[in-house]
This record gives structure tokens, C-alpha cells and sequence, in this order.
């Protein structure tokens, strides 16, 4: 059974596309939330392995957003190839999964 909701994950690592990214998401109504945090990012790019300090946005949006979500977060983007993943969730508090629904426009 696929949820109607969904949390879309990226990272970058400037305070400036973090905040463009946000506002872009939540001005179009592709998201509801958009909560970051601070976080340490090890992994291997073009044959080397890298670090990086970096932004977690975890985006609260709707299965039905995903596709604009992606594109946004692709077209704004200052990496060459962000990671933008899905992850549906079953279930939740009805009360805030209303929110979700109520502030998301597709």
C-alpha cells in the first residue's frame, strides 16, 4: 500500500542554496515543512573519497509533489548530481498529516 506522503532528503553545502532551495519549495507549496540540521558527509566522488560539512533538509511533502520536488531541488542545486531521495511513511497523527495535505497544492 503506497502512502500519499512522502519525505524527500537532500543535502548542500551552502547556507545560500539551503535557503534558496527551502524557499522555493515551500513559496511553489511543493512541501508543508522543511526542517535541516547540521551534518558530517563522507563518501567517494570521482574516484577519491571525500568529506564535507554539510545541510540535511528533510522535506515533509505529498507522493503527488515528488516529481516538482525533484526538479526544483535539481534545478537549484549547486552539485553537479544532488542526492534527492523519496522515503514514503505509512502512517502518522491524522491531525498533522491533514497540515500536510492542507499545505501542499498537487
Amino acid at each position: 500500500m503506497e502512502s500519499e506522503f512522502c519525505v524527500v532528503l537532500t543535502t548542500t553545502n551552502s547556507d545560500d542554496n539551503k535557503k534558496l532551495i527551502i524557499e522555493s519549495l515551500l513559496g511553489r507549496q511543493l512541501a508543508a515543512c522543511v526542517q535541516t540540521m547540521p551534518i558530517e558527509s563522507h563518501y567517494i566522488w570521482e574516484g577519491k573519497v571525500c568529506s564535507d560539512n554539510e545541510f540535511l533538509l528533510i522535506i515533509k511533502s505529498t507522493q503527488s509533489c515528488y516529481q516538482q520536488v525533484e526538479k526544483c531541488i535539481v534545478e537549484l542545486h549547486n552539485y553537479e548530481v544532488p542526492q534527492v531521495v523519496k522515503l514514503p511513511f505509512v502512517d502518522g497523527f491524522n491531525p498533522y498529516l491533514s497540515w500536510l495535505k492542507e499545505n501542499t497544492r498537487l
